[in-house]
């Protein structure tokens, strides 16, 4: 069990501090073309000269209001400086000049409607309008860019469409979640906003922890485009395709936008092919049947809490002859515990003796030692992917159960204002719990030694519950209601198996 856990702990920090390249398989089946061309390290292919877009001017932003969400637009170079998601709890998605273009036009607001917003900027021979389809209670943004030629030769269209700037510094609290969607036909990939690359692709992605923004041009070809800007800043853009636009003439692109909530029915809904997005890791595949389960059972039972209690149980369940033969074989390594005192006694100075006897002795009753760990084991993907299901799923993002605010969050039972040491600024009861019901668990079916073995049995009788303790205090508190519960049935197995023995 330590071992475990201490492997557990390794991989989270591993994970968290050493981000790799997620290659997968889209959802979206009938696709027939994969991502052929390989990762450029560098965006040398972008060869057009371009031009910074200029500062946000925060006082020069204008707040467009929806049911769901405050759209923050920066008039200067109309572009989105920021989203408010104001669904059971209020969530900032920066965005830092997303669709900006790569010009130093200044825009102007033209008109605004319910549900439009249009920006226009001429300089010299060309103008550019920039229209904001936005419906209300709709996540699909239209965005129509119009570049016209007034004058007498030919110019170039635009180059560069920015989706947005990444703030990936260790201070930022979203950035481990943060990471740059590319999608293709058959390939998905995630990628680590540190890295650069250029690659032709259908549609390009950003996500935080909640929420993404997806871009797809209509009928046109891109190259996406992730360069890093600063120390801990990077930018990701579209590369439009080369063109020339006639004297009198103009050229139109339009982008259809996803910018919503990771919720793997809604972007099914519109686009599944873009449901890639939404990603947990290795384990995806475990963590997207966990999720699907959680739903189902909150169909059924309409709060979160009971969803993740009712799995519990069903994963105790099928698991349940497994532990079953862990607890069995504990309880024969008891019987066989005076036997074991008296071979340390005679083989006290062989210790390769030793071992070779009492493995005989387990081999004649027919006991395995190391079959209690199975169980353990299997959990543990399982324990991993609910994880990430539960930080990352937008559904359990503020559910309530009993003192619970937040299934997504340690559970906080008592806040104060004032940080105390080791626990923080709240006392999360449920691992408190869950430490001493695994105290409990450990201490009525451990057997009953002697000499230095009891004194090793007593030290990990209190260091196991404390380390699981520490490892789940600050976790999501659906992850720990889970494992409490699991560890609650176990308790309770254990009991009968003993009062019957």
């Amino acid at each position: 069990m330590l071992a475990i856990a201490l492997s557990g702990l390794i991989l989270f920090g591993w994970s968290a501090l050493f981000p790799k390249p997620h290659p997968i398989d889209n959802k979206q089946v009938t696709q027939s073309e994969s991502l052929a061309p390989a990762l450029v390290p560098t965006p040398a292919s972008f060869t057009r000269p371009a031009v910074l877009t200029p500062e946000v001017d925060l006082k020069n932003t204008i707040k467009f209001s929806q049911d769901n969400r405050d759209i923050i637009f920066n008039q200067d170079n109309a572009s989105i400086v920021e989203v408010i998601f104001k669904d059971v709890k209020e969530h900032r998605f920066p965005l830092y000049n997303a669709f900006a273009l790569d010009s130093d036009y200044l825009f102007k607001l033209q008109e605004r409607t319910n549900d439009s917003i249009i920006f226009v900027a001429e300089a010299g021979n060309k103008r550019v309008l920039k229209k904001y389809n936005l419906p209300n209670n709709n996540n699909i943004i239209d965005l129509e860019i119009i570049v016209s030629n007034l004058g007498n030769q030919p110019i170039d269209d635009l180059a560069k469409v920015q989706l947005g700037r990444i703030d990936f510094d260790g201070k930022n609290p979203q950035a481990r979640y943060q990471d740059v969607f590319l999608g293709g036909d058959e390939q998905n990939l995630h990628l680590p906003p540190s890295k650069e690359f250029s690659s032709k692709i259908k549609f390009l992605g950003i996500r935080d922890q909640y929420f993404c923004i997806i871009i797809e041009p209509v009928n046109i070809v891109t190259t996406a485009l992730l360069n890093k800007i600063g120390k801990h800043e990077s930018e990701v853009s579209l590369i439009l395709p080369a063109a020339k636009i006639d004297a009198g003439k103009q050229i139109g692109h339009l982008l259809r936008i996803y910018l919503g909530p990771q919720d793997l029915k809604i972007i099914n809904g519109i686009n599944s092919s873009w449901s890639g997005i939404i990603y947990f890791g290795k384990l995806d595949l475990i963590a997207q049947i966990i999720l699907q389960l959680l739903m189902f059972f909150f169909s059924i039972l309409h709060n979160w809490g009971l969803a993740i209690i009712l799995l519990s149980l069903t994963v105790y369940f099928l698991l349940f002859p497994l532990s079953m033969k862990q607890m069995h074989s504990m309880k024969s390594m008891q019987a066989l515990q005076p036997k074991i005192e008296a071979l340390r006694k005679e083989f006290k100075n062989n210790p390769q003796q030793l071992n070779k006897e009492v493995m005989e002795l387990y081999r004649e009753h027919k006991v395995n030692p190391l079959s209690g760990c199975l169980p353990l084991i299997l959990q543990m993907p399982i324990f991993f992917a609910l994880y990430q299901a539960l930080i990352r799923s937008v559904a359990l993002r503020g559910a309530k159960f009993l003192w619970i605010k937040d299934l997504s969050a340690p559970d906080g039972a008592f806040v104060f204002k004032n940080a105390l040491p080791v626990l923080g600024n709240q006392i999360n009861i449920l691992p408190i719990l869950m430490a001493i019901g695994m105290f409990v668990q450990q201490k009525i079916s451990s057997p009953q030694s002697t000499g230095e073995a009891a004194d090793q049995q007593k030290i990990m009788l209190i260091i196991m519950p404390i380390m699981f303790g520490v490892i789940f205090y600050q976790m999501p508190s659906g992850l720990v209601l889970y494992w409490f519960v699991n560890s609650v049935l176990m308790l309770l197995y254990q009991v009968r198996l003993n009062r019957k023995t």
